[in-house]
C-alpha cells in the first residue's frame, strides 16, 4: 500500500497565519479545528490536565485523536484555576478562531462563552456547536451523534420497514458537523477581512442532522407522505439504490430513468421488459417494485460484484460493489485518490488516517503531523506567548498546566 506525503512538494496552506484554540471534545468541534489545521492554521488544543475525553474511552476514542486532533499542538490547562483561565485568555488573545463543543453551559461556567470571549476580542470568530441549539427547551441537553440522528427523523428512515429504526454504521452527523462548522468558519474570515469584526457561528448536532436530509424533508414539507424505513430502494423510484446479490457479493443499481432502464434491459438481453406492463415507467416500477427485485436476482445473481460494475458501467449504468474496509483498502480508485496518508510524530512513528476529501489546485495532500499527546506542546506554546522558563516550572509545580 502506498500513501501520500508531501516529500517532494509543500501542501496547500490558505490559512497559514490563522491560529486557533480548539477546546472541544472527541469529534465535531476537534474535527472542525482539524480541517482549520489541514488547511495551514496553527491550531493549539486546549485540554484539561487528564486530557480531551476522547483519551478515555478506549480504542475508538483514540481513532477519534488520531483523526481528528492530528496537526495540532496540545497544551494541558486547568481553566478552574484563576492562573490557567489567565493562560488561556493569553492564548485566546493572540487567535483569530476559538472553537468549542463541550456540554452545555460548560464553557461559559468556564467564563469563556461566546459573549465574554467576543466582548473582549470582537475580531475573533468563535465558532460553538452543541447538541440540540441554543435557542430551544433542550438547550441545556447534552447531545451526541446517536441523538441527533433519532430526533432528527434520521432513524425514522433507516431499516428495514419491519425491524428496529437503524442508526447510520458510522458517527455520520458528528463528522459533517465538523465540515459545516469549517465552511462557517472560514466564510466569517472571509467576511471579517471586508468588516473587520468576527463573528459568532452556532451549529448544533441536530440541525446538521437535519440538513442531511434536505431533500427528504423538502419532499415532506411539500406535502409527500411521511417517509418510513423501506430497507433498500428509495420510495419514489425503482431501480434506484436497489441492492443486489451476485455471485460473491452484493452490488447498489440505480437506473430508474427510463433511457437507462432500457438500456439495462438491452444490455442484459431483457429487451422485452422494456415494454413490458409491469416495467414501462418508474410509476409501474415502484408499483410492482418486488417483481422488479425478483428480475434483478435473476439476471445478476450468476455474475460477480466486479463482473457487474465493469459490465454496467461500460454501458453508463450507475452501480457500485458493495466493499468492505479490507476491499476498499485494495480499490484502485481509493489508491489513485491519495486520501490515505500517513500522520508522523515527532519520534518518528506514523499511523495511516484520511486525507481532507479535496485537493487545492496541484498542491499534494500533506502528510500531516501525529496528534499530539495531552500537554505535549505546554512549555513550547506558552514560551511562544512569552513565558519564561522559570514561569513555566512555577505554572507546572502549581498544577496550572501538566
Amino acid at each position: 500500500m502506498s500513501f501520500s506525503q508531501s516529500d517532494t512538494a509543500p501542501a496547500a496552506a490558505p490559512l497559514k497565519g490563522v491560529r486557533v484554540i480548539d477546546m472541544g471534545q472527541y469529534i465535531a468541534g476537534p474535527g472542525a479545528a482539524m480541517v482549520l489545521a489541514e488547511l495551514g492554521a496553527q491550531v493549539i488544543k486546549i485540554e484539561p490536565l487528564a486530557g480531551d475525553q476522547a483519551r478515555h474511552i478506549g480504542r475508538y476514542g483514540a481513532s477519534m485523536l488520531q483523526a481528528y486532533s492530528r496537526g495540532k499542538q496540545s497544551i494541558a490547562l486547568d481553566l478552574k484555576q484563576e492562573e490557567g483561565r489567565a493562560v488561556a485568555w493569553r492564548l485566546i488573545g493572540a487567535s483569530d478562531v476559538l472553537v468549542q463543543n463541550l456540554r452545555p453551559g460548560a464553557v461559559e461556567a468556564l467564563g469563556f462563552g461566546a459573549d465574554a470571549v467576543r466582548g473582549r476580542h470582537p475580531r475573533l470568530v468563535y465558532l460553538s456547536i452543541s447538541g440540540f441549539g441554543m435557542q430551544g427547551p433542550s438547550r441545556g441537553r447534552p447531545g451526541y451523534d446517536i441523538a441527533a440522528q433519532a430526533e432528527s427523523g434520521l432513524m425514522s428512515v433507516t431499516g428495514e420497514p419491519d425491524r428496529l429504526p437503524q442508526k447510520v454504521g458510522v458517527p455520520i452527523v458528528d463528522a459533517a458537523a465538523a465540515h459545516l462548522g469549517a465552511q462557517a468558519v472560514l466564510a466569517a474570515l472571509y467576511g471579517r477581512e471586508r468588516s473587520g469584526q468576527g463573528a459568532t457561528v452556532r451549529t448544533s448536532l441536530l440541525e446538521v442532522a437535519l440538513h442531511l436530509q434536505a431533500t427528504t424533508w423538502t419532499d415532506y414539507l411539500g406535502g409527500a407522505p411521511e417517509p418510513t424505513r423501506i430497507g433498500n430502494g428509495q420510495p419514489h423510484n425503482a431501480p434506484a439504490a436497489e441492492v443486489v446479490p451476485t455471485r460473491d457479493g452484493h452490488i447498489v443499481l440505480s437506473a430508474y430513468a427510463d433511457e437507462h432502464w432500457a438500456r439495462f434491459c438491452r444490455v442484459m438481453g431483457l429487451e422485452a421488459l422494456i415494454d413490458d406492463p409491469r416495467f414501462c415507467s418508474n410509476a409501474q416500477r415502484v408499483r410492482h417494485r418486488g417483481e422488479l427485485r425478483a428480475v434483478l436476482r435473476d439476471c445478476l445473481s450468476a455474475f460477480s460484484s466486479e463482473e457487474c460494475v465493469a459490465l454496467l458501467s461500460r454501458n453508463q449504468i450507475v452501480v457500485g460493489a458493495v466493499r468492505s474496509y479490507s476491499q476498499v483498502l485494495q480499490s484502485a480508485d481509493v489508491k489513485a485518490s491519495g486520501m490515505l496518508v500517513e500522520a508522523v510524530a515527532a519520534d518518528g512513528s506514523r499511523y495511516t488516517t484520511l486525507a481532507l476529501p479535496y485537493t487545492l489546485d496541484d498542491a499534494p495532500r500533506a502528510a500531516p503531523p501525529a496528534a499530539p499527546a495531552v500537554g505535549a506542546d505546554t512549555d513550547a506554546v506558552l514560551a511562544e506567548l512569552g513565558f519564561s522558563p522559570a514561569q513555566i516550572g512555577a505554572l507546572r509545580r502549581d498544577g496550572v498546566v501538566g
